[in-house]
């Protein structure tokens, strides 16, 4: 993997209710990823961005959607979401007040 691809498959940390939840009951972080992004990438991306263990990653692919805006169609860009779970003892701290 080109070394400059590991900053380019994380796109964003997702906070909401249920990622915290996941991630309180389960020790999982969820992550918007780049839509080509494959397991492995994403492993190794968060082991090397963050230096912690990742003990598995699951995927989710979500299609656009279609939106309105009086009689003007648009559609939303797809995109991908990923479920990292790591090591027992390891965490990662956003640093989000």
């Amino acid at each position: 993997m080109n070394p400059d691809r590991k900053y380019l498959v994380l796109l964003a940390p997702i906070i909401s209710e249920k990622s915290t939840m996941v991630q309180q009951k389960a020790n999982q972080y969820v992550f918007r990823v780049a839509r080509d992004a494959k397991k492995l990438e994403i492993k190794a991306a968060v082991e090397a961005m963050f230096r912690v263990d990742v003990a598995s990653v699951q995927t989710c692919n979500y299609a656009g959607k279609e939106k309105r805006m009086g009689r003007h169609v648009g559609r939303r860009s797809a995109w991908k979401k990923a479920y990292v779970r790591l090591a027992d003892g390891a965490s990662i701290d956003f640093g989000i007040a």
